[in-house]
């Protein structure tokens, strides 16, 4: 058996121990919001946080599972996830959305180890978040929008 704490919730799961922590969130615990993009930490969109750090799903097996996981529908509480989440509503960034939950989680964690960060800064930290709709421009926008923001509040 395996304890893990899921945005607040805690689960005894039964479950094998190299099994994926994408895999448990997804198809065990039945949060959909993660996705699975390539499953070999290249695309960025199973990205949750595990104690803030933001961490690829898809390759961390649960056994290695750690802490307080939090995945994109735990940012609507959070302080600088609901102002990321909503600096990409006011610019619109998402296209298809498939990536953006990842986008986002990669964006909240990058704010909160980084709260001020200039531009360049911004771009080497979101690299690892592929977008195939290629809205990287209005992502950069979000997330300095979602900078400003936490700097006026």
């Amino acid at each position: 058996m395996i304890n893990l704490t899921i945005n607040g919730e805690q689960h005894e799961l039964d479950v094998p121990d190299n099994m994926p922590l994408l895999w448990v969130i997804r198809d065990v615990v039945g949060m959909k919001g993660t996705k699975f993009g390539c499953g070999i930490a290249q695309c960025g969109a199973c990205m949750v946080h595990m104690d803030g750090a933001a961490v690829l799903s898809c390759v961390t097996p649960v056994s290695a599972a750690r802490g307080e996981i939090k995945t994109i529908e735990a940012m609507a509480d959070d302080p600088v996830g609901s102002k990321v989440q909503q600096a990409w509503l006011d610019l619109g960034v998402a296209q298809c959305g498939f990536c953006q939950g990842g986008q986002i989680m990669n964006a909240t964690a990058l704010l909160k180890k980084t709260p001020k960060p200039e531009t360049q800064e911004i771009v080497d930290g979101m690299a690892g978040n592929l977008c195939r709709c290629g809205t990287y421009n209005r992502i950069l926008a979000a997330v300095e929008r979602a900078t400003d923001e936490e700097a006026s509040s």
